[in-house]
């Protein structure tokens, strides 16, 4: 058994489907409607069910995210390191996930570890605050508090070059509206991957850019409304339990088979949506702590036989964030990802020598915290004090 730290995970509420940007907002502040011929790639998309480059879906790849929420520990990390080890692509590259770190009990050389091995880094977060109101009702400057300040937090601790920090995901998939991607576009945030969709799940939302009024459906407003040029979303694509009940991360789903190969079959069926559909990315969102919630694993092990079941088919990529971008920018067949010559994702060799420090936390609180920093800050880095200089 392995130990881990519980993890708050947020349900959606499944009430009636609120109508696009469903806030209270000056509608001229609105993006206008799509220009189809002014929106192109590889640095504009529409919101669409289309397919990027009008590729046949029979020659598209199915991309699959497989995403971790929260603090990066020893408790969780022989999952990832279990789950991932030794797998391919139909490319011969490895797989890569994406991890939406926050900061409080995270240990920085495994996550330093993790982007060393191919993986994208996220933030989701310094403070990780309970209160779902801080996040709906954040002002600009909260929120570069929150992720800004972390892009130097987890560089500086994890090892890690700035511009590698792509990515971000709202705690409780709770939205902050036009505040929330003016924050991503200032700090030149690549994609955000907070907001959930029930309306597209077959045909799945595509990812998209920001300039033009999106089409998604806002279920936990406030929704952004405004122009962001260079700005990525990447839809949560939501999920079915066994009664029909939606769920934005897979954890949240409640009424689920409880033996390994249901747990499977119930997977194929919520991939075979996007992969018999017009194969939007699946998303398997997810906290490591749903592996050890039942006595004897059975969801881990579903999970690995999962990923096991997938690479058996010549068509299904799982890949970070990032890739998944990458490829929409610049769409290519299933024979052009794997034709000869091959450029895999990147790769780093460890560069970090761990290093554990007792400090203090606002003044009062001991706080251990392992990084890959040669020396020890002067107190345990948080909100505006991102590398515990002060």
């Amino acid at each position: 058994m392995h130990a881990f730290i519980p993890l708050l995970v947020l349900i959606v509420n499944v009430g009636a489907v609120p109508t696009p940007f469903d806030e209270d907002v000056n509608v001229t502040t609105f993006a206008p409607p799509c220009n189809i011929t002014a929106c192109q790639l590889p640095n504009c998309l529409c919101s669409s069910t289309s397919i990027p480059g009008n590729i046949p879906v029979n020659n598209t790849p199915q991309f699959v995210l497989l995403t971790f929420d929260d603090a990066i520990t020893i408790g969780n990390i022989n999952y990832y390191r279990e789950a991932m080890k030794n797998r391919l692509n139909p490319n011969n590259c490895t797989i890569s996930a994406t991890f939406f770190i926050s900061h409080e009990y995270t240990d920085y050389s495994l996550v330093h570890e993790l982007h060393s091995n191919g993986h994208d880094i996220s933030l989701h977060s310094i403070t990780h605050e309970p209160l779902t109101t801080y996040w709906k009702d954040a002002t600009i400057d909260t929120l570069n508090r929150e992720f800004a300040d972390q892009k130097l937090l987890v560089s500086k601790f994890a090892n890690i070059p700035t511009a590698d920090l792509k990515g971000i995901r709202m705690p409780f998939l709770q939205m902050a509206g036009n505040n929330q991607f003016e924050m991503l576009k200032a700090n030149n945030f690549v994609y955000d991957l907070s907001w959930t969709t029930r309306q597209y799940i077959k045909p799945g939302l595509w990812p998209y850019t920001m300039e033009y009024l999106s089409i998604q459906e806002c279920l936990i407003p406030p929704c952004p409304t405004n122009s962001y040029s260079n700005v990525w979303v990447i839809p949560m694509i939501n999920w079915e339990d066994m009664s029909g009940t939606v769920c934005s991360m897979v954890d949240a789903c409640v009424h689920i088979p409880n033996t390994s190969d249901e747990l499977l079959d119930w997977m194929k069926r919520e991939f075979n949506k996007q992969y018999t559909g017009n194969r939007a990315p699946l998303g398997f969102y997810v906290h490591a702590a749903w592996f050890v919630a039942v006595a004897d694993e059975i969801r881990f092990d579903a999970y690995k036989k999962f990923l096991n079941y997938l690479g058996t088919l010549k068509d299904v990529f799982i890949v970070s964030g990032s890739q998944v971008i990458e490829w929409v920018k610049n769409p290519k067949t299933v024979a052009q990802m794997t034709a000869a010559p091959i450029t895999c994702h990147k790769t780093n060799p460890l560069n970090c020598n761990p290093k554990a420090c007792r400090l203090i936390k606002e003044g009062i609180i001991d706080r251990w915290m392992t990084s890959c920093a040669t020396e020890c800050p002067h107190s345990y880095p948080w909100l505006g004090n991102p590398l515990g200089d002060k």
